[in-house]
């Protein structure tokens, strides 16, 4: 019996390491290669153009910074020619910009982080819950803490459907995306474990609404956009056929469906890589001593967001409207945010504060390629393996857990049965 125990404990010990190994090993990169040796950039974007290849199915623009400056770029044009002013819907990316809209109002005494989100609204309030609406707050919202279980994830209105009302949205999104729930409501406690919610940063396009008192997209365009510069940026629909618009295009080379939103500030933002290049560097210290922000935020407010709101399985994972990809080796983080959208549509835009090092990758054609080459900057740029690539293998991860542990586990039971046969065989001794 004492050997059956100790087999059984010895198995259990070592699933327990196998399954600490796996997880460190994802966590750590451990077997990953970066893509080209550091702080050799014109390498990395060689090996990151051999990557994408000459079948890319779709427009692509790709813009690398180094100490503030580009650098580098790449294009890929399927039909109109695809420049570094060429606009790209970028989805979820646009919550990174809606947050610095949400952040002037916070820097000029209009907004407060930690009020009730609902002592701002008229237009619409949260719907009663279990739990205290009053917690939900524009700091939480921005840090996707606040409770919220929608699960949005917008697929936006084909031309010719009617596009909801905001408050209409709010209350149930028609065009949520497959397997979200779509109400905005508090279904969990606010202030406990992060969830990414749309709905959260759709709550606070009508904030920005209600606090300023103008259309979102005007506020955004004269408080935030026009003054860092980004002229072609907008988060109104472009006129139909305009020029410097991207197609879209699904995996298969097809041209896809260009859908509209409601929840422009979640997931409309029309934009460029040369803009989003001024939006970055405008987070950089700049020619002749301008600080950082440009006037539009301080170097405070920019040091609030990068700092961390929210963790997952233990990790700092989030700030206020930007995600925390990796430790940048210099006590902060290489930020940014990423976009993905039906049927093809990925945008991905990282930087190093400390180092004033970033890239932007915008496309359509591919659902995960942008994530994936500004994964393979992070990597090449810090050695770590950043927020989103590990959530990208966390399906591999677990089947090497499931395969590991049940060989393990299997070994266990066969060591069992062959000690229980070894008992039984055994000739029992004489009666003394």
């Amino acid at each position: 019996m004492r050997r059956l125990i100790g087999i059984g404990l010895a198995t259990v010990l070592a699933a327990a390491a196998w399954c600490v190994l796996v997880v460190f090993a994802t966590l750590e990169g451990w077997g990953r290669q970066p893509l080209a040796p550091r702080a050799e950039p014109r390498a990395f974007m060689q090996a990151a153009v051999s990557k994408i290849g000459t079948g890319h199915p779709g427009n692509l623009a790709m813009v690398l910074i180094d100490d503030a400056r580009v650098v580098d770029s790449h294009f890929v044009s399927r039909g109109r020619p695809v420049d570094g002013d060429t606009l790209f819907q970028v989805a979820s990316l646009s919550k990174w910009i809606t947050a610095w809209g949400v952040m002037t109002l916070v820097q000029d005494g209009r907004l407060d982080l930690d009020a009730p989100v609902d002592s701002y609204l008229s237009r619409w309030k949260l719907p009663p819950s279990a739990f205290d609406n009053s917690q939900v707050t524009v700091r939480r919202l921005l840090s996707h803490t606040a409770g919220l279980t929608d699960g949005l994830g917008y697929g936006g209105f084909a031309p010719g459907k009617p596009i909801q009302t905001l408050e209409a949205s709010l209350t149930r999104a028609a065009d949520a995306s497959p397997g979200a729930e779509g109400a905005v409501r508090v279904g969990a406690e606010p202030g406990g474990a992060w969830d990414y919610s749309g709905g959260g940063y759709t709550l606070l396009q009508l904030v920005i609404e209600e606090v300023s008192g103008e259309p979102f997209a005007a506020y955004m365009r004269r408080a935030v956009l026009a003054p860092l510069g980004m002229n072609r940026s907008t988060f109104e629909l472009p006129a139909a056929g305009a020029s410097n618009l991207a197609a879209f295009y699904d995996t298969d080379g097809s041209e896809a469906t260009h859908y509209r939103f409601t929840a422009t500030g979640a997931a409309s933002l029309y934009t460029s890589v040369a803009d989003l290049t001024r939006f970055i560097q405008a987070q950089m210290p700049g020619p002749g001593g301008a600080a950082p922000g440009r006037g539009v935020l301080s170097p405070a407010t920019l040091e609030l967001m990068r700092t961390p709101h929210a963790k997952q399985y233990g990790a700092d994972i989030w700030g206020l409207g930007v995600i925390l990809y990796a430790p940048n080796g210099a006590g902060g983080y290489s930020i940014g945010h990423d976009g993905s959208n039906a049927p093809a549509i990925n945008t991905a835009a990282r930087f190093d504060p400390a180092s004033g090092d970033g890239i932007v990758v915008l496309e359509t054609g591919n659902r995960q390629l942008a994530t994936k080459l500004a994964g393979d900057w992070v990597f090449w740029n810090t050695g770590k393996v950043d927020t989103m690539s590990v959530m990208m293998q966390a399906g591999q991860m677990l089947r090497w857990l499931a395969v590991g542990s049940g060989a393990i586990l299997v070994a266990g039971l066969a060591a069992a049965v062959l000690t229980r046969r070894r008992r039984t065989l055994e000739p029992t001794p004489p009666p003394l």
